[in-house]
């Protein structure tokens, strides 16, 4: 009689599932040390920035009661909004802040893109022209705003000589609404431009070099290839540029602040300079928060709306 031995069946993976187990348990741990050292972190920034998001919300949906000592939260209301959406001032402000955002950062994106592409083709003293370019933008905005109401002074100011010599007497620059508009997006485009160089010249130094030899092969002259090769690559690179310029311009203070106080004649008022009066000159709080939280609300809906065009971009960048 023959017996035959079945042999039982091999587990499958059994040294690699050992160590693949090992592997999560450590990037588990690895997670769970991470977590513990940003804990400290996290908890500043929401201290810090997301309470008062919230305490600004609550405050503009309340009745907020100036005292001698603070102020007093009492009752829900939207009369805060009513009172901010139909006032002339806050529509202005609106209007003033999409246009000064829209202006200022297409011109520095042109701008910007142009001095990438010379500072790509430098050979040498490429590092000694960032370090040049990176000085307006190191500079606090304060300090900047500070040097720029010196050029624009009324009597010594540098661009009033300009100006004087060139036949257009002695203008007073920040003295009249078309004028000072003009002479503040001036002064935030001198700053930035350098900004969105430097991320426009890294995303030029990441494209590939293939792309543009097939594009000389072919018989592309330089028009044609940066139209066709470069912008195209370029289009993540400039939509990241823009998100951040655009965050920072809408939320502009600083500038006008020291500029022009928001005149003359508020023709200078942005978003942010309006929900500064209100607050902490009128002692409107509940306005002054619905201001603020407007123009948040703003401000996300027009992120969320650029990250889908910016994965759109991406997405057709990759194909």
């Amino acid at each position: 009689m023959t017996s035959t031995h079945v042999a039982a069946p091999a587990r499958s993976g059994g040294p690699h599932l050992g160590e693949r187990r090992k592997k999560d348990v450590y990037r588990r741990t690895m997670a769970r040390l991470g977590w513990g050292f940003s804990a400290p972190a996290l908890l500043v920034i929401a201290a810090v920035t997301i309470f008062p998001i919230m305490f600004s919300v609550v405050m503009s949906f309340s009745n907020v009661n100036v005292l001698g000592s603070g102020f007093q939260i009492d009752g829900f209301t939207l009369d805060n909004y009513s009172i901010v959406l139909t006032n002339s001032t806050w529509q202005y402000a609106l209007v003033f802040t999409i246009g000064y955002t829209v202006i200022t950062v297409i011109v520095e994106i042109i701008l910007g893109t142009l001095i990438a592409l010379v500072l790509e083709r430098l050979v040498g003293g490429r590092g000694w022209m960032m370090a040049m370019l990176l000085i307006p933008w190191s500079l606090i905005t304060v300090i900047s705003a500070t040097l720029w109401d010196y050029i624009y002074d009324p009597i010594a100011g540098v661009a009033t000589q300009i100006l004087s010599v060139l036949g257009f007497g002695h203008p007073v620059i920040l003295g009249s609404p078309a004028s000072a508009i003009i002479a503040m997006m001036i002064a935030d485009i001198w700053k930035t431009t350098p900004f969105v160089a430097i991320i426009v010249l890294a995303g030029l130094v990441m494209l590939p070099r293939d792309v543009y030899e097939a594009a000389e092969i072919d018989g592309a002259n330089g028009w044609k290839t940066f139209w066709r090769v470069t912008v195209p690559l370029l289009r993540p690179t400039i939509a990241l540029a823009v998100l951040f310029r655009v965050l920072q311009a809408f939320g502009v203070f600083d500038l006008p602040f020291v500029l022009t106080q928001g005149g003359p004649q508020n023709a200078t008022t942005s978003l942010a300079i309006l929900g500064y009066r209100a607050m902490f000159t009128d002692l409107k709080f509940g306005p002054g928060a619905a201001v603020a939280t407007t123009t948040a609300l703003l401000v996300v809906l027009g992120c969320l709306l650029f990250l889908r065009v910016f994965r759109s971009q991406v997405s057709e960048t990759e194909m």
